[in-house]
């Protein structure tokens, strides 16, 4: 169906407009690293989240702060955010404790260069980012993030040099097509410049130093941009799966599925997701605005005491895929972001990186169904948050 084909411009920088004063632009990394030392798996992500460029001042404006909240300033900066998931479960010589964290580092707009135009680049200080490499650093001390609620992180140290290898793309098609994006229709784009990536190199965590493999890095990108987030917030992928028909890795497949409850010119659509799954070099993709596939969705997600789980059935006229996923809450983090306005509406946006899960995909026939594979996935990069019945900002 061609949407592994890559579209450089979707991952341009894109606050133009209206967007330059009310709008967010982020690229998202996610990938798995290897313990040096005791040779344990880790997941991480790195992200480059720029807001409200048109409202910069001489140093960064954080929504956060109750002297903002009281004269409706409105956030400006481009933030780094970095950290790790927990432990993934099937990990066997598990033998860190250390939490997951989320670190964010501040710039104020004169200290960032961005080359907006394909292929973009974002460069402040030591840390870039571009389609091809990673660089950077964060440092947060206990006491600076004890006295900075309105950094919204944990403390530590994390440090990173990775070159990026974007295989395979999720190219969503008419929603982020190059008019929709001009008239910015939509209030929440997304693209997955490379839902496949192979990312090869190194990070420090706090001390600790973790290689970057591509062949075991079972890596991700995307990027989200518009001018408020959705609820509900939903983010499933991975491209480590194993076939529990044959028992083989499929080296060359990757799913994605994504969305919540978009709004296009502020009237909001029915809950519905997007979804891909490449399968060994077959395209299979459940988009709703391509109506004529016959897409439907339906979904749910359910937080328990321990766990987040996640149900999706996907179907066009040709397949059905039955996607189950759960992650353990103690491997998760509640990530943090503020929206354009200066709220902060999602307070319990679960984010993790080890999640776990079984994929049935079928092929529709005249009298019925029969299964195409039964797939056991790893590493899974999961999502899933509601906004807040008490609102900030």
């Amino acid at each position: 169906m061609g949407f592994e084909k890559k579209d450089a411009a979707k991952n341009e920088y894109m606050l133009t407009g209206s967007f330059k004063k009310k709008g967010y632009d982020w690229w998202w990394h996610s990938f798995t690293a290897i313990n040096e030392v005791t040779g344990e798996e880790k997941a991480f992500f790195i992200e480059f989240f720029a807001i409200n460029p048109g409202l910069a001042q001489e140093k960064p404006v954080f929504g956060q702060l109750p002297e903002n909240k009281a004269d409706n300033s409105r956030p400006s900066y481009l933030m780094v955010k970095a950290g790790s998931w927990g432990t993934p479960d099937f990990a066997s010589n598990s033998t860190e404790l250390q939490k997951p964290c989320q670190l964010h580092r501040f710039f104020p707009w004169k200290d960032v260069s961005i080359h907006g135009k394909a292929p973009y680049s974002v460069k402040a200080v030591d840390c870039y980012a571009s389609d091809t490499r990673l660089s950077g650093s964060i440092s947060v001390s206990r006491e600076d993030a004890a006295a900075h609620p309105e950094w919204m992180c944990d403390s530590g140290e994390m440090s990173w040099d990775l070159e990026i290898d974007k295989q395979i793309a999720f190219n969503v098609g008419y929603g982020t097509s190059k008019l929709f994006r001009f008239l910015k229709a939509f209030e929440m784009y997304w693209h997955a410049e490379g839902m496949k990536s192979a990312y090869r190199g190194t990070v420090t965590l706090n001390g600790v130093i973790y290689r970057v493999l591509p062949e075991r890095s079972y890596g991700y990108a995307d990027k989200n941009w518009g001018r408020n987030f959705t609820s509900p917030w939903v983010w499933l992928s991975s491209n480590h799966l194993i076939s529990n028909i044959s028992g083989q890795q499929l080296t060359n497949s990757v799913f994605d599925i994504g969305g919540g409850r978009p709004k296009i010119y502020f009237v909001p659509l029915n809950r519905i997701l997007l979804g891909a799954f490449y399968y060994e070099g077959t395209s299979y993709e459940f988009n709703f605005s391509k109506f004529w596939t016959g897409c439907k969705t339906k979904f749910s997600c359910k937080e328990t005491k321990n766990e987040i789980h996640w149900r999706v059935r996907q179907e066009n006229r040709q397949v059905i895929m039955e996607t189950c996923v759960r992650c353990r809450k103690k491997d998760m983090l509640l990530v943090n972001y503020e929206a354009p306005d200066g709220s902060k509406r999602h307070n319990r946006l679960w984010n993790g990186g080890n999640g776990i899960g079984r994929i049935k995909l079928y092929r529709k026939e005249k009298n019925g169904k029969t299964l195409i594979d039964d797939i056991s996935a790893f590493n899974i990069g999961c999502e899933y948050g509601e906004y807040s019945e008490i609102q900030n900002g």
